[in-house]
């Protein structure tokens, strides 16, 4: 009978897709960052007795979630701000772990009795890094201004090599009962590093070589989708950080794409990546949200009001730290710098720090590690205080999302963090120099026309063309001195929409009176939403 194979388990992905849908709408009408209401709207649901329980399975997190939202991330990322940047990041994506696990291990014998250091390292390795999915699906959508974004995305991209090798000796401190190596431990993180990034780059160097002799769109998104995918099971094969192998690939595809891609398969693909990006980060916060019964169930036995207390002490810490760290990591970097250097660094506003130290945001990465903790030690015991670490990740995860997330926004207006003026300019002067160049070609074709008099007022329509694109472009305080003339350009976007309004109103005639085919529409209105597309970035 038809239908007779459908199992729980597509009913439940059915299910799954039309609540994002629905709630991913709701936050568009609320203005409020989607993976927030997708993550409540979970934790709504998973109360719901009809709603079937679904658990994370951490490997389906790390090798199929994982890899495109990495890569949909790292191919935007502006290499003049990592560069100049990299002090910061690198004091955020390595130092900020480290000081986080010894802090947590620290404290957590005076937050809970009886939690020894070696179950506290544990909980501060997973907890002590940002997680890339949750920084770029929230931070993007708050309005953060380029640069601050830049350095949390770059610290959430690269602290994972840190936080897993980490995560490892701490594990195998509760384990095992033995304390590795400081030397191995060194070792095996340098190779994680240059393991990962030596098998990112391979990877990129093969496929971009092999996309460049590709002619169909099709073909050449197929293997940029597969692409992260490669990069990571490589960096994982080599026993390096699959996570900074797909970094290491999507930092050179980002490099590269202006040069491999054509210009029809770089529209096309920005759509296919917002689409892979949208439906797996909303997978992933409702799923977060629907872990809640799972981890109350595993703490059944437990006093509340104690728990959520110490839950709430350990959200407290960890912000603490956070704020410790940006402030002082910020001061010693540009100490070093100038020092080093010899000359005056940028000093950071204490109001820039502020807003970087609230926005360490954790996600399905803090969660998925927490599960991947053995059940058993190696003497046949339970892993010590298990359900109380995944507990205090999940609370973590809660505060860090929802509560820094949802106050963000305030946060940047309160400080009166905005972007620079200067960012606007430098888009506008990269604009105006592309254009001059665009009318240096064509004098110069002009001039190398035996059929010139045949050809000027081809010449004369296109050197107009540019000439108008160019004082369009004109800075901001010439702009100010000829005010009509940014009122003409409104104008202009204005009478261009309703013009196109009636061809598309033809084009729906021309249809319904039979006189056209249904392919022929779809190539006239890919026309005019390509025309769309330029005079709104006009």
């Amino acid at each position: 009978m038809f239908g007779s194979g459908i199992h729980e388990a597509e009913v439940t992905l059915l299910l799954l897709t039309a609540m994002i849908a629905l709630l991913a709408a709701l936050a568009q009408r609320l203005r409020v960052p989607y993976p927030i209401v997708l993550l409540l709207g979970g934790l709504t649901l998973s109360f719901l007795p009809w709603v079937p329980k679904v658990s994370i399975d951490p490997s389906f997190i790390f090798l199929v979630v994982l890899p495109p939202l990495l890569f949909a991330s790292t191919i935007s990322i502006d290499w003049t701000e990592l560069r100049a940047n990299a002090p910061h990041i690198l004091m955020l994506g390595l130092g900020l772990v480290a000081f986080t696990i010894f802090g947590v291990a620290a404290a957590m014998h005076f937050i809970v009795p009886g939690f020894n250091w070696r179950a506290g390292a544990v909980l501060g390795s997973v907890v002590s890094t940002t997680d890339p999915i949750a920084v770029g699906a929230v931070a993007r959508r708050v309005g953060l201004p380029h640069r601050i974004l830049q350095v949390i995305e770059g610290e959430s991209l690269i602290n994972d090599a840190m936080a897993l090798v980490a995560l490892q000796f701490t594990s195998a401190l509760v384990v095992s009962g033995t304390t590795p190596t400081v030397f191995a431990g060194i070792g095996q993180f340098l190779w994680l590093i240059v393991a990962g990034v030596v098998a990112g780059l391979l990877v990129a160097v093969v496929i971009e070589h092999f996309e460049r002799r590709l002619r169909s769109v099709a073909l050449q998104l197929l293997v940029s989708i597969v692409t992260p995918y490669f990069a990571y099971l490589l960096g994982e094969s080599f026993h390096g950080s699959g996570v900074l192998a797909t970094v290491a690939c999507g930092l050179y595809f980002g490099r590269m794409q202006s040069r491999t891609f054509s210009s029809q398969t770089r529209l096309e693909a920005r759509a296919v990546w917002d689409t892979i990006d949208f439906s797996f980060n909303g997978l992933v916060f409702i799923l977060i949200g629907l872990q809640l019964p799972l981890i109350l169930h595993g703490m059944k036995d437990s006093n509340w009001t104690q728990k959520l207390l110490h839950a709430a002490m350990v959200c407290a810490l960890l912000i603490a730290l956070r704020f410790f760290w940006v402030f002082a990591g910020a001061r010693a970097v540009q100490v070093l710098r100038s020092r080093l250097f010899r000359r005056e660094v940028e000093h950071i506003s204490n109001r820039v720090l502020a807003v970087v130290s609230w926005s360490g945001m954790r996600g399905v990465l803090t969660l998925a590690a927490a599960l991947s903790l053995p059940s058993f030690i190696a003497a046949g015991q339970p892993f010590p205080e298990r359900q109380a670490i995944i507990f205090f990740s999940y609370a973590v995860i809660l505060v860090t999302l929802v509560g820094q997330g949802l106050s963000l926004p305030m946060v940047i207006r309160r400080l009166k963090v905005a972007e620079p003026e200067g960012v606007r300019r430098m888009a506008l002067e990269a604009k105006a120099a592309i254009v001059r160049a665009g009318l240096a070609r064509l004098h110069s074709i002009r001039e190398s026309d035996d059929e010139l008099e045949t050809n000027r007022a081809a010449y004369e329509l296109m050197e107009r063309f540019y000439r108008e694109r160019l004082q369009d472009l004109e800075p901001e305080e010439k702009a100010t001195e000829e005010p009509s003339q940014r009122e003409r350009q409104q104008t202009m976007q204005q009478i261009a929409y309703s013009l196109r309004q009636a061809e598309r109103e033809e084009l729906m005639r021309l249809r319904a009176a039979g006189t056209i085919r249904d392919s022929t529409l779809r190539e006239v209105e890919r026309e005019l939403d390509l025309l769309d597309v330029r005079w709104n970035d006009a």
